[in-house]
C-alpha cells in the first residue's frame, strides 16, 4: 500500500500530508465514505463539530480494524464554544461522538471576532491544557490571518488550515505562517471543483496523463501543504490518493501557481459573520 508522506509539526507529531475531508458530507453518509477512504489507505481524517458528522466518522474507524495509533484524526471547536469553559464542553462531546479517547489534532475553526470579539484567545489558552491533559496530541488553528495569531499567548499553533486552492494561492500567509514554524493545510483544495477547469491545469493533466484533480493535489504536496481533498465517490476517493508517483516540473507548477487571481470561494476570516 502506498505510504502517504509524514510532515512533522514544530511539537514533534508528524501529521499525514494527504488526508480526507469531510465537509457537507451527512452524518448518513460518511461513515461509507471515510470507510472507502480508509480502504484506499488514506490514514489522516478532517472532521469538524460543525460538520455533524463525527459519529459517523467514529462508526467508521471503529469498524476499520485498525490500531488508534495507525490513523490520525482532526476535529476543530466552532465559534458558539468560545472561551475556556464552553469549549472543554465542546472537546468532550467531539471525543464521545468520535468514540475516542484522544485527538491528533484539534484546531480552532474561525477566529469569528465579529460576533464573539477576541475570545478566541481564551479558547486557545483553554486548548493548551487539554493538550498538556492528553485530550489531543496537537492543537492548532483554522482561518487565522497574522492579526489573529499575533494575538495568542503561550504555544504556537502547529497548523493553520485555510482555504487554498490555485485560484487563491494565499502567498503573503503562506510566508508569515512558515515565519512562526506553522504548518499550512488546505481546505478546498480544488477550489470546489472550480480549479478543475483552468485551461492551464487541464493542458498539464493532458501532458502527464493524469486528471485535473490529481495534478492540483500534487501542486499542493510538492508545495509542501497539507491537503485534504474530499469526495464521495468511490473512484473519485481512490483517484485522488494516486499521486504519489509523478512530480510535475518546475515549470508546470510556476504555471498552476500563477493562476492565483486571490479568488475566494469561501468568506474572508476578517469579515466572517458566523
Amino acid at each position: 500500500m502506498t505510504e502517504v508522506p509524514l510532515i512533522t509539526l514544530h511539537d514533534g507529531v508528524t501529521i499525514p500530508q494527504l488526508g480526507f475531508g469531510t465537509f457537507k458530507v451527512s452524518d448518513a453518509a460518511v461513515a461509507e465514505a471515510v470507510s472507502e477512504a480508509l480502504r484506499v489507505g488514506y490514514r489522516h481524517i478532517d472532521t469538524a463539530e460543525v460538520y455533524g458528522n463525527e459519529r459517523g466518522v467514529g462508526k467508521a474507524l471503529a469498524a476499520s480494524g485498525l490500531a488508534r495509533e495507525d490513523y490520525f484524526v482532526t476535529t476543530k471547536v466552532w465559534n458558539d464554544h468560545h472561551h475556556a469553559d464552553k469549549a472543554r464542553i465542546a472537546i468532550t462531546a467531539s471525543l464521545e461522538r468520535l468514540g475516542l479517547d484522544y485527538l491528533d489534532l484539534y484546531l480552532i475553526h474561525w477566529p469569528s471576532t465579529v460576533l464573539y470579539g477576541d475570545s478566541y484567545v481564551q479558547t486557545w489558552e483553554a486548548m493548551q491544557e487539554f493538550k498538556r491533559e492528553g485530550l489531543t496530541r496537537s492543537i492548532g488553528v483554522s482561518n487565522f490571518n497574522p492579526e489573529h495569531l499575533d494575538k495568542l499567548t503561550g504555544a504556537i499553533p502547529v497548523v493553520n488550515q485555510i482555504e487554498l486552492h490555485p485560484s487563491l494561492g494565499q502567498a503573503a500567509l503562506c510566508i508569515d505562517a512558515a515565519r512562526r514554524g506553522i504548518a499550512i493545510e488546505a481546505w478546498s483544495p480544488l477550489a470546489r471543483g472550480e480549479d478543475l477547469s483552468e485551461s492551464t491545469v487541464i493542458r498539464v493533466a493532458d501532458d502527464l496523463d493524469r486528471t485535473p484533480a490529481q495534478v492540483i493535489i500534487r501542486w499542493h504536496l510538492q508545495l509542501g501543504h497539507i491537503v485534504i481533498p474530499k469526495s464521495v465517490t468511490a473512484a473519485r476517493i481512490a483517484e485522488n490518493f494516486k499521486v504519489f508517483d509523478f512530480e510535475l516540473s518546475e515549470n508546470q507548477m510556476a504555471a498552476i501557481t500563477a493562476l492565483d487571481r486571490g479568488d475566494r470561494i469561501g468568506t474572508d476570516p476578517a469579515t466572517a459573520t458566523f
